[in-house]
């Protein structure tokens, strides 16, 4: 009998979309990596009455992420997502994007999974080291946001 491979598993090298709504256009998604799809159960301590030989540990509520999406500089004129992030840095103007959709692809750009974050803001924007000796591609790097994480 032949082993069974996961399709999915046989290639490493996986291929995501970004969906960032109507603040970016189609250059503005490409990014070289995406990290922070995390969720965590913050916990609170209880102490039992009258029993002094052990706690109570009980889950409160959840926290999510920060995102951090890297990609190459863009220029701002041509740049959706460069403009939002200039309209909070520059002029303090908040604006969430209700929902970003990260879908991870095949070798046939079909999606395999989708993670949905709600609430998306950017909490911080930072540009890679200006470095004449090395020809590198400036990487900036947006740290967002979320309010919550959905697997799909």
């Amino acid at each position: 009998m032949a082993k069974k491979i996961d399709p999915y598993f046989q290639n490493v090298n996986f291929h995501f979309a970004v969906d960032l709504g109507k603040e970016a256009n189609s250059e503005d998604v490409r990014f070289q990596s995406v990290s922070g799809l995390d969720s965590t159960l913050e916990t609170e301590t209880i102490k039992e009455g009258g029993v002094n030989g052990f706690e109570h540990v009980v889950p409160v509520r959840r926290k999510y992420g920060p995102l951090i999406l890297k990609r190459g500089v863009m220029i701002p004129s041509k740049s959706g997502i460069t403009k939002w992030l200039k309209q909070v840095f520059d002029h303090e103007k908040v604006e969430p994007i209700p929902i970003v959709t990260i879908r991870l692809l095949d070798e046939e750009q079909q999606p395999i999974m989708f993670w949905q974050l709600e609430n998306v803001w950017p909490r911080s924007w930072k540009m890679g080291d200006l470095d004449a000796m090395r020809g590198e591609v400036l990487i900036e790097t947006l740290e967002l946001n979320y309010n919550r994480l959905i697997l799909t």
